[in-house]
């Protein structure tokens, strides 16, 4: 697999650091005002007040986008003889056969755990900040984190690595797949953008593989640096596929991660749904098809034929 490369300024749609002074100060204000609402509280002073706390709501969509259809065009076009959408790295290194039968239940386990309206409130701020800051849309990335870890929400989220002791955190980032991870190339990510005041699992050292912040942000870097943008278009399904890796089960990947999304923007944001098999099919049909048969193409030219 090609390495990504990040050297070059404005690969991924990367702004200048803003700088987070204003974010400490803004915590020790909110503090202060905090503590000063208990002592008057504590006092009486306000004791016969209601205040109401309106739940946090998940940021705008964008735009719906229509049920995709395979073009003759695409059709003419096919796919690379390899099965590669584009030159970019993958987080999960190349899953062996057994490993990819484990990794087919692990992503129906993960689309089918319920997850509480309460749970997501703290990503939402990170999806819009990511969102804003590398240019790729929030549903891609919140359908990404989804697949990985139910909403981090999967047992081992904020501890240790994976059945295939490679990969960890919300987002499932790869330390071990070279000397330079995939996590060491996209982990600062995190100073880009205005880190949230609070939210669920702030890590006390940055950046950090188990930090939802510090991950979802290197998420969205990731995609943006393999074409993701706000359109739930083949770009993403190219982002998706480098994003889990370059295989049959990759391909699958690509499909429910975008399926997901675009049903979310044709239905609105909706943390427990399934997606729609009709919707998968189209996906795969427009985007994963021609791959998934460039892969089997070349899969077959590689077993060495027997002599005559």
């Amino acid at each position: 697999m090609t390495v990504p490369d990040f050297s070059t300024p404005g690969e991924a749609n990367v702004p200048s650091p803003p700088p987070e002074r204003g974010v400490w100060l803004l915590a020790i204000a909110l503090g202060t005002c905090g503590l000063a609402v208990l002592v008057l509280v504590l006092t009486g002073v306000v004791g016969g007040t209601t205040f109401a706390v309106s739940a946090a709501a998940p940021p705008p969509v964008l735009v719906a986008t229509a049920t995709p259809v395979r073009s003759a065009a695409q059709s003419a076009q096919g796919a690379p003889a390899d099965g590669r959408r584009s030159p970019r790295a993958a987080i999960v290194a190349q899953p062996s056969s057994v490993q990819q039968s484990i990794e087919q239940r692990r992503l129906v386990d993960q689309a089918e755990t319920r997850i509480a309206s309460r749970w997501m409130e703290g990503f939402y701020p990170i999806y819009a900040v990511a969102q804003s800051t590398f240019g790729v849309n929030w549903l891609l990335l919140a359908s990404i984190h989804r697949q990985e870890s139910a909403f981090s929400t999967a047992p081992s989220t904020y501890r240790g690595l994976n059945f295939a002791g490679c990969c960890g955190g919300p987002m499932q980032f790869n330390v071990r797949n070279r000397p330079v991870s995939t996590w060491q190339l996209v982990s600062d990510s995190y100073r880009y953008g205005r880190r949230p005041v609070a939210y669920d699992h702030m890590t006390a050292t940055h950046p950090s593989i188990y930090d939802d912040f510090d991950s979802i942000m290197a998420a969205a870097h990731l995609l943006s640096a393999d074409g993701a943008e706000y359109a739930l278009d083949g770009a993403a399904w190219d982002a998706a596929y480098d994003y889990y890796g370059h295989d049959a089960t990759g391909v699958s990947y690509a499909d429910q991660v975008l399926a997901r999304a675009i049903g979310w923007s044709q239905h609105g944001f909706c943390i427990n749904c399934g997606v729609e098999a009709t919707m998968i099919e189209a996906v795969h049909a427009a985007y994963g098809a021609p791959v998934l048969a460039a892969l089997t193409k070349a899969t077959v030219a590689s077993v060495p034929r027997p002599k005559r």
